[in-house]
C-alpha cells in the first residue's frame, strides 16, 4: 500500500481545535534514527501549539519490524501528531525518484485541502519541491528547511557536473525555492551566507534563519564517571557512503594508539561491519603506498583487532554515548556542499561532555570547536601537523575541564529546546492571519 495513516487520537490537552493546521514534509523516515533525533523531537514540542500532519518516507525493511513501528505510532499519538507513512521507492533510480516526488505531491495537495493547512514545514529539497508546488495551487506558505546544500553535494559525489544543462535546471529550481520560501533555514552560518553570494536577491534578512542540528540535552548529558580500562575513542555515523573521511579516522586511531596503548576504539554504525573494516583497511593501505604511513611507523598496537563495530537503538545512543572519552568526526571538507553540513552527532557527542577531533572546512564547525576549546581541528594533512593533532588530543583526555566545556557549548549551540522555540517563532509569523498573503506567489 502508498499511503498509510496512523491513527490517532489527539489528548484531551491537544484538542483545541483552534491549534493552525501544520503539514510536515520528510523525506528522512520516523523509523530512522535521524528521524526520530531531527524530526519527532522537534515536532512533540511543536505539536502543543500546531496540529501537526507529519507524511515521511519509509522504508520496507524499517516497516517490517512491527514492534518498533508501533512505538513510533504510540509517540505520535500521544502528541497528536496525524502520521501519514509513504512508501520509499529505490529503483529503478530515475523513476523511483520521479514516482516519489509525484506521491508526495499529491498527498500533500490532498491533506492541504482536507486539514485546511495554513503553513507546510519542508524538510529538505524534494519536499520543498512538493511544498512550492502545493504553494502555487494553494497560496499556503512553506518553510524550506534545507539541511543541505544539495546541489553542491551532488557535485561532490560526482554525480552531477558543474556546468552541465541539469545542473543550470537544479540551481535555477534552488533559486525559485529560495525566493518562494516564506521563511528559508539553514543549519550554518556559513551555508546562509554562500546562499546569498550565488543567489543574489532571492533571500533577505527577515526570511533567512539559521538553526542548527539540535540535541535534547535532557538525554545528551555527561553520566558519572565509571568506566574501567582505557580511554574509550570513539566514532558514531556512517563511514562508507563517500561523505565521512574514513583515511583520516584510520590515520588518528592508529597515532592514538601508539600514544595511549591502553586506548580502546569503537565505532557506532548501522552499516555492516565488515564493509566498515574493508574500509578501514583500503584506507590504511593506501596510506601506506603513497607515503603517509610514515606519519605512524608502524609501532601502533593492532588496535583494529580490538574495534568494537556495532549498532546502537535510537533510544539508547546517549548511553553509549556517555562511556566515550573522545569523539571522531572527519568529513570530505573543502567543497562548497560541506558549508551547509552541521553534523547531527556534534551536538549530541558535546552534550554528554565529550570532545571531539574533526577537521576543517564543516559548516560552524571550527568556528565552534576553537571556540569553546572543546577539540581540535585538523586544518593540515602533512604527517607533522596530525602528529600535532594527536598530540593535542591526548593532552585533551588530561583536561579536568573540558567535560564541563563541552557542556557549555552545547548548551549554546545546540538546545533542542532553542531549536523548538525558533521554529515555533517562525510557524507563528507564518500561519497568523496577518501574514497569510504574505508569501503568496505570483
Amino acid at each position: 500500500m502508498l499511503e498509510t495513516v496512523a491513527k490517532v487520537e489527539r489528548p484531551e490537552v491537544g484538542a483545541d481545535a483552534s491549534l493552525p493546521p501544520t503539514l510536515y514534509l520528510s523525506r528522512t523516515g520516523m523509523l530512522e534514527p535521524l528521524g526520530q533525533s531531527q524530526v519527532l523531537a522537534y515536532l512533540r514540542g511543536l505539536s502543543s501549539d500546531h496540529a501537526v500532519t507529519l507524511i515521511s518516507f519509509e522504508r520496507d525493511a524499517d516497516l517490517a519490524n512491527r514492534a518498533h513501528l508501533a512505538q513510533i505510532e504510540a509517540i505520535c499519538s500521544a502528541h497528536g501528531i496525524r502520521w501519514v507513512r509513504l512508501r520509499y521507492r529505490s529503483r529503478p533510480r530515475l523513476l523511483a525518484s520521479a514516482w516519489n516526488l509525484g506521491a508526495l505531491f499529491w498527498h500533500s495537495w490532498r491533506e492541504a485541502r482536507r486539514r485546511k493547512v495554513r503553513l507546510i514545514h519542508a524538510r529538505s529539497y524534494i519536499p520543498a519541491a512538493a511544498a512550492w508546488a502545493v504553494s502555487r495551487l494553494t497560496g499556503i506558505p512553506y518553510v524550506f528547511d534545507m539541511r543541505s546544500l544539495w546541489p553542491e553535494e551532488l557535485i561532490t559525489s560526482h554525480r552531477l557536473r558543474r556546468g552541465s544543462w541539469l545542473h543550470g535546471v537544479i540551481f535555477r529550481a534552488e533559486r525559485r525555492l529560495l525566493a518562494d520560501a516564506g521563511i528559508v533555514v539553514s543549519l550554518t552560518r556559513a551555508g546562509a551566507r554562500y546562499l546569498c553570494d550565488v543567489h543574489p536577491g532571492a533571500l533577505t534578512d527577515e526570511r533567512l534563519r539559521v538553526i542548527p542540528t539540535c540535541a535534547d540535552l535532557d538525554r545528551f548529558r555527561p553520566a558519572p564517571d565509571t568506566r574501567e580500562g582505557g580511554p574509550l575513542i570513539g566514532c558514531h555515523g556512517s563511514l562508507t557512503s563517500g561523505w565521512f573521511r574514513v583515511d583520516l579516522l584510520a590515520t588518528m586511531f592508529d597515532l592514538i594508539a601508539e600514544r595511549l596503548p591502553s586506548a580502546r576504539f569503537e565505532i557506532i554504525t548501522r552499516e555492516d561491519p565488515a564493509e566498515v573494516l574493508r574500509a578501514l583497511d583500503t584506507s590504511r593501505d593506501r596510506a601506506a603506498s603513497s607515503g603517509a604511513g610514515d606519519v605512524t611507523p608502524g609501532r601502533a598496537p593492532n588496535w583494529r583487532s580490538g574495534l568494537s563495530i556495532s549498532a546502537a537503538k535510537a533510544s539508547n545512543i546517549h548511553e553509549r554515548l556517555q562511556r566515550q572519552d573522545l569523539s571522531m568526526l572527519f568529513y570530505a571538507s573543502g567543497a562548497a556542499s560541506e558549508l551547509g553540513r552541521s553534523p547531527t552527532r556534534m551536538g549530541e557527542v558535546l552534550g554528554c561532555g565529550v570532545p571531539v577531533v574533526t577537521n576543517d572546512g564543516i559548516g560552524d564547525v571550527t568556528e565552534i570547536v576553537r571556540g569553546g576549546g572543546v577539540g581540535i581541528v585538523i586544518d593540515s594533512e602533512d604527517p607533522p601537523a596530525l602528529v600535532q593533532a594527536a598530540d593535542e588530543a591526548v593532552a585533551l583526555l588530561q583536561d579536568p575541564k573540558v567535560v564541563r566545556r563541552c557542556r557549555q557549548v552545547a548548551e549554546e549551540n545546540y538546545s533542542l529546546e532553542a531549536g523548538i522555540d525558533g521554529y515555533r517563532e517562525i510557524y507563528r509569523r507564518l500561519s497568523s492571519a496577518d501574514d497569510q498573503s504574505g508569501r503568496v506567489p505570483n
